[in-house]
């Protein structure tokens, strides 16, 4: 009876430690890493256009005329200039916008129409600043990882699509082999799986694409060519998505010149009704 346990618990931490090294072995990929930062990433965005948008709102009572196309330069203002806008050091605000940009915000300043904060209320708005910059700072870090990791783990999909959307479509796809073994036509669709579901459960209008509508030539291409775009893109990428998972083949400078070229005709062709073989 004691051996035969003793065999039974034996087999159990056999079993254990292989699943155990199963386990290591699978996450010792980078691609786990990249589908953690770009997820963060994508959340740190979220939360920094929330704070942008509560701290434009909180300081336009005291400078409704201030309007700043980059974010940043309008946080950073806030917390250099934001106690007392119209004391503001031109030499520092052109630094800040540059000598132009300074010139006009300083004569809109002299002329503002709102009220200074009082000390309390400028240290509360300056900290909403403050972690808006801290924020940017996070973001950047992690772009910069994102940059790097894409080119190791994705060379020839990061190549012919931008680093981003190609590490949100590994995230999507749950590891780089499932997304290499995807058909074009699921890779096309990755990211739009609500609208996808609702039109086979409600007979809604079917999506014609999801995450890759990101990509310039999809989102800025005429209404009526985006899907045609859409299944360039999507064959381009299954085919390097393939060549970084298994053959490990650097095939993306063919692949690049094949997807102009098919965009290309696409475009001249408009309006003439032909079909595209790519």
């Amino acid at each position: 009876m004691g051996s035969e346990f003793e065999e039974r618990e034996k087999k159990r931490r056999m079993l254990i430690e292989r699943a155990k090294s199963g386990i290591a072995e699978a996450y010792s990929s980078e691609e786990y890493p990249l589908m953690q930062a770009i997820s963060t990433y994508l959340e740190i965005d979220k939360i920094m256009n929330l704070v942008y948008e509560r701290l434009n709102e909180w300081y336009s009572l005291y400078f409704p005329e201030l309007k700043l196309s980059n974010p940043e330069s309008y946080a950073r203002f806030v917390v250099s200039f934001g106690m007392d806008k119209k004391k503001v050091e031109k030499g520092k605000l052109a630094e800040l916008l540059g000598s132009k940009a300074a010139e006009e915000v300083a004569r809109l300043a002299e002329q503002s129409m709102g009220r200074e904060p009082n000390s309390d209320e400028y240290v509360a708005i300056k900290e909403v600043a403050s972690n808006y910059l801290r924020l940017s700072d996070v973001q950047k870090a992690i772009d910069a990882y994102l940059a790097a990791a894409t080119k190791r783990v994705m060379p020839n999909v990061s190549y012919i699509i931008d680093y981003h959307i190609a590490a949100e479509l590994l995230g999507k796809a749950g590891s780089l082999e499932k997304l290499a073994t995807m058909p074009s036509s699921t890779i096309q669709l990755l990211g739009a799986e609500k609208a996808f579901f609702k039109h086979l459960k409600y007979g809604s209008k079917s999506p014609k694409y999801g995450i890759i509508f990101k990509l310039a030539d999809i989102s800025n291409g005429k209404r009526e060519l985006r899907g045609k775009i859409a299944r360039v893109y999507a064959n381009k990428i299954s085919i390097a998505a393939k060549a970084d998972a298994f053959s490990k083949r650097f095939i993306a400078d063919e692949l690049k010149a094949g997807l102009e070229s098919a965009i290309k005709r696409i475009q001249a062709s408009e309006g003439k009704g032909k079909e595209h073989k790519f």
